[in-house]
């Protein structure tokens, strides 16, 4: 049973993680008129770009929630969202800057924990059962 409060721990952080940053650039652009990166400068990516995490960060929340209560269904969610995350983890964990490195390095152990949770035999069992 420990391993699903784990998993539903990693989704947590993950989730308000990705909300925060969501609402960041959101008051970003609404504060300052902030487009984004010199690459990035169209409205319509940053709208998009929120409308990306917060809907990540969204079914982050619910997988936490659906693995506290034991739910099969999200533990499907979780492992989804950690193969995203090492998508994004692995290549800032090898960036040049410390910064990009530290929170890629966290990423990628967030992930590994996530989906190690995920498949533990004790998750296994508890969300068989619903």
């Amino acid at each position: 049973m420990t391993s699903l409060v784990i998993g539903a721990g990693v989704a947590a952080i993950e989730g308000v993680a990705l909300l925060a940053y969501a609402a960041y650039i959101a008051v970003q652009v609404a504060r300052l008129g902030i487009t984004g990166p010199a690459e990035v400068s169209s409205p319509v990516a940053v709208g998009l770009e929120i409308t990306i995490f917060g809907l990540l960060g969204a079914a982050m929340v619910v997988a936490a929630r659906g693995l506290w209560r034991a739910r099969r269904w999200a533990r499907s969610l979780l492992v989804v969202g950690q193969f995203l995350a090492l998508v994004v983890g692995v290549p800032l964990a090898t960036a040049e800057g410390g910064v990009e490195r530290g929170a890629g390095i966290a990423l990628v152990v967030l992930a590994v924990a996530g989906i190690v949770a995920a498949f533990w035999p004790s998750t296994t069992a508890a969300v068989a059962d619903s």
